[in-house]
């Protein structure tokens, strides 16, 4: 699940706190970034929890609303299309999910408050109205209607995003790489899945990992090498001037650049310039970008990397 572009993030972060704190060194960065990364994984499987919450919410409301009838001598009409949902039956019982549920801390019960809001919201939705009345249960129109429940209110949520940033600094700008995973796993549960499906492993392979560690170590044990490749740039500016967010950036994209050949060029700018764009002032992008762009032609030239473009 853990992939390069959630690792360059997370990298940024904990070099720029590295330069912010004076005696931290590099053990304590790594085994910050490996907790970071776990955390990660923390959300993702928080987030697939969330909507089987939603699902006993919804639960909750239709035996209220069936014994209210029941006591009022009434017929019950109420609809169980959505408490019988085919696709959140299958979250309930994959056991990966049960397992993590049974050992995290957290528990979404204790956030009733906002669960029935996300339920109230979602029953208000004129797709899940068109979903409820459909005549005959279907998975994949149950599988089809969780995926835009979780696109329309849990995706870009502000109260989310808060209660994440509020339980731990490590959550902090995870929630919109995290949404694609669980996105993708939605898409990936199929009518004959059983309570093994795998849900998203925390590193495809090894060599995910080893990307991690690698770009972390070659930023700090080399971030002086770097300083003096961006000074070089930075024509009548000294280092103080730039502001330390791009620097960091920058230092992390160089040591992307000189250690990893394999990545083209224009991927590794990219990457951080798009960092820059969210992270630093709104100059920086464009900063960034130009000095990236300068350094890694200087380097060519020398031939200090040979790589694609």
């Amino acid at each position: 699940m853990i992939n390069r572009e959630l690792i360059r993030l997370k990298v940024v972060q904990i070099c720029y706190a590295f330069h912010q704190n004076e005696g931290r060194d590099m053990e304590v960065a790594e085994k910050e970034l490996m907790l970071s990364m776990s955390k990660s994984y923390e959300m993702y499987n928080l987030l697939l929890l969330l909507l089987t919450e939603i699902g006993r919410m919804a639960q909750r409301y239709y035996e209220v609303r069936v014994n209210r009838l029941s006591r009022l001598g009434m017929e019950n009409k109420e609809n169980p299309r959505f408490v019988n949902n085919l696709f959140l039956r299958q979250l309930e019982e994959n056991q990966q999910l049960r397992s993590f549920a049974d050992s995290c801390k957290y528990d979404w019960s204790d956030e009733y408050n906002l669960v029935r809001n996300l339920y109230q919201q979602v029953e208000n939705a004129p797709f899940f109205q068109t979903y409820m009345e459909q005549t005959e249960q279907s998975y994949e129109a149950d599988r089809d209607v969780c995926r835009q429940i979780y696109r329309t209110f849990i995706c870009n949520n502000d109260q989310l995003d808060e209660l994440f940033e509020g339980r731990s600094l490590y959550w902090n700008d995870d929630k919109a790489i995290v949404d694609t995973f669980v996105l993708k796993t939605i898409n990936r549960f199929t009518a004959g899945s059983t309570a093994d499906q795998p849900l998203l492993p925390q590193f495809q392979d090894d060599t995910v990992q080893e990307f991690a560690v690698k770009l972390l170590r070659h930023t700090l044990s080399n971030a002086a090498y770097y300083d003096r490749l961006i000074s070089g740039q930075a024509r009548n500016w000294t280092l103080e001037r730039i502001a330390l967010m791009d620097r960091v950036i920058m230092q992390v994209a160089l040591a992307e650049i000189l250690t990893f050949p394999s990545i083209p060029l224009s991927v590794s700018i990219n990457e951080y310039v798009e960092l820059a764009k969210l992270y630093s002032t709104p100059k920086s992008g464009k900063y960034v970008n130009a000095t990236l762009d300068h350094i890694a032609k200087s380097l060519m030239e020398e031939g200090k990397i040979a790589k694609d473009q």
